[in-house]
């Protein structure tokens, strides 16, 4: 099939592409949607700018929109969004994992268009799950965390086993989810198997506020790998 991968450029929607194509999927488009605030019930807020170089580095083509504050004009976002390119695509590709809200709601908005929803990451196992990803080689950045037992150091850390290790006993002591599905963590792929180039950081501010905090990154290129 044909299909159109939401994209937020974080770990899930990035892996799921890759988990597509080794399906035999096509995945020539990226759909980005850009929330108001870091508040977005439905969709990634830390650094989106950075999907469009993403999107470059995995020579595909990539459509960014902006929505409103609510989770009405989130779903009108994408809803419009995924209108406009109906026509291109058999099915909308989707790297949610355990969330049933984003699940249902991105499932009947595909139900009403006569498309497929494929969602190759849906109820797989949390931890085997990045443990996948880190044995394909995706290297993933945390760019944001808002959980107990999360510290501003882990901002800007690469996600490997020995953090996977703090992730697993986070969720036995917090009930942290391991893949941060619930908004404990947020991240940014900046390689992988999927990317023809790597994204480089250039300059980046720590933002932190009682409990949570992002990495802001202000400059970033492609380089050679």
């Amino acid at each position: 099939m044909r299909l159109a991968a939401l994209f937020s450029g974080g770990k899930d929607s990035t892996y799921a592409i890759y988990l597509a194509e080794k399906l035999g999927h096509e995945v020539p488009l990226l759909l980005t949607i850009s929330p108001a605030t870091d508040e977005s019930y439905y969709f990634h807020y830390p650094n989106i700018w950075i999907t469009r170089l993403q999107a470059e580095a995995m020579e595909k083509g990539h459509i960014m929109v902006s929505a409103g504050p609510s989770r009405a004009d989130e779903l009108h976002a994408l809803i419009d969004l995924i209108d406009k390119i109906s026509g291109e695509i058999d099915g909308l590709l989707s790297g949610v994992i355990k969330s049933s809200a984003q699940y249902e709601a991105f499932k009947k908005i595909c139900v009403e268009r006569g498309l497929r929803f494929v969602t190759p990451l849906w109820n797989r196992d949390p931890v085997k799950l990045i443990e996948e990803m880190l044995s394909d080689n995706f290297e993933i950045l945390i760019v944001g965390v808002a959980a107990e037992g999360l510290k501003k150091d882990l901002l800007g850390k690469v996600l490997d086993r020995q953090l996977l290790r703090l992730l697993k006993g986070l969720s036995e002591s917090y009930g942290v989810s391991p893949v941060g599905e619930g908004g404990e963590f947020e991240t940014l792929v900046i390689d992988g198997p999927l990317f023809k180039k790597r994204i480089r950081i250039l300059d980046y501010d720590i933002r932190w506020s009682g409990y949570s905090g992002f990495m802001s990154i202000k400059k970033a290129e492609l380089v050679e790998k």
